[in-house]
């Protein structure tokens, strides 16, 4: 980046990259009109990781992030949390806000905390940021139905598959993205072709069932039908993410593709026999079509 050129940094964790985060970056954003090039300064793991050794489930891969946010037209710059961690609040904004950033102008939200111990808030780094010459503003939090949007309480709700409400509350639809790996071809037997996913360690998995979804296939957006769990009626034991693709029929094997849960159908059901069982997914494909169309009709994404 060329020293000459100033930043405008949106600073948090972003873990979920939910509408509270979104506020913070879309102020960097405003500062573009100034000639600020807006940027999102992102850890290189979850802090509380290098503090705690256990870090909360991943709401958004960090691919997945990334790519959100350069798309909402800022940078991203990845910094080590071990690194800095036990920078005191005067050496961060030193370091890493001017040296390395070349800040202009910063903004937080209102409950932002940083240096070692977090012994730095927003009314610190206001005061540093003003003795620098640097713009600021802290972001008020955002709320819904009341209450703070927050990570802790989006990931209650993903565990719990109210996935309308965790969706309302990051903006966006929950979503995962890895490799179709090969299964057992049940499903082209029953009728419903599917592809199988597996989770990466310390997702947030959402509750067992069965969720109307869209599938992501070189950009193009189809209505699924997703099963998270292990498939009672065939006696499995590996969680996974199952999805039958609506409308497709291909080789996808191999392919890192991008699905998306937009409402949750039921619970998983041991079914007495393959029919049964074919029988129910296609009430369940009927049924998500209706939530695929409903949504585009909405333009939700």
């Amino acid at each position: 980046m060329a020293q000459s050129v100033k930043t405008a940094l949106a600073l948090g964790t972003f873990d979920g990259l939910h509408k509270g985060h979104k506020a913070v970056i879309a102020c960097a954003l405003s500062q573009k009109e100034r000639g600020l090039i807006p940027a999102v300064p992102l850890f290189d793991s979850h802090p509380a990781l290098t503090l705690r050794g256990v870090s909360p489930g991943i709401i958004l891969q960090d691919d997945l992030r990334d790519e959100m946010i350069r798309e909402a037209g800022a940078e991203v710059h990845i910094i080590s949390f071990s690194e800095i961690c036990g920078y005191t609040p005067e050496q961060f904004a030193d370091e890493i806000l001017i040296k390395r950033l070349n800040a202009g102008f910063v903004c937080c939200g209102e409950n932002y905390s940083f240096g070692s111990g977090g012994s730095g808030n927003r009314e610190i780094l206001a005061a540093l940021c003003r003795d620098r010459g640097i713009g600021f503003e802290a972001v008020p939090t955002v709320r819904f139905r009341g209450s703070p949007v927050s990570s802790s309480r989006i990931r209650s709700n993903i565990i719990r598959g109210n996935i309308r409400e965790a969706n309302r509350l990051l903006g966006y639809e929950f979503r995962y993205k890895s490799v179709v790996k090969s299964g057992f071809h049940r499903g082209r037997l029953l009728g419903a072709p599917t592809i199988n996913q597996y989770f990466e360690e310390n997702f947030c998995v959402p509750k067992a069932g069965v969720y109307a979804s869209v599938t992501v296939i070189d950009g193009a957006e189809y209505p699924s039908v997703t099963n998270i769990g292990i498939r009672p009626t065939f006696e499995n034991s590996d969680l996974r993410s199952e999805t039958c693709i609506i409308g497709f029929d291909g080789n996808l094997y191999g392919q890192y593709l991008e699905v998306r849960l937009l409402d949750r159908l039921r619970g998983e059901v041991r079914f007495n026999s393959g029919e049964a069982l074919s029988n129910q997914i296609a009430a369940d494909a009927e049924q998500a079509k209706h939530i695929f169309a409903e949504r585009n009709r909405k333009n939700v994404r």
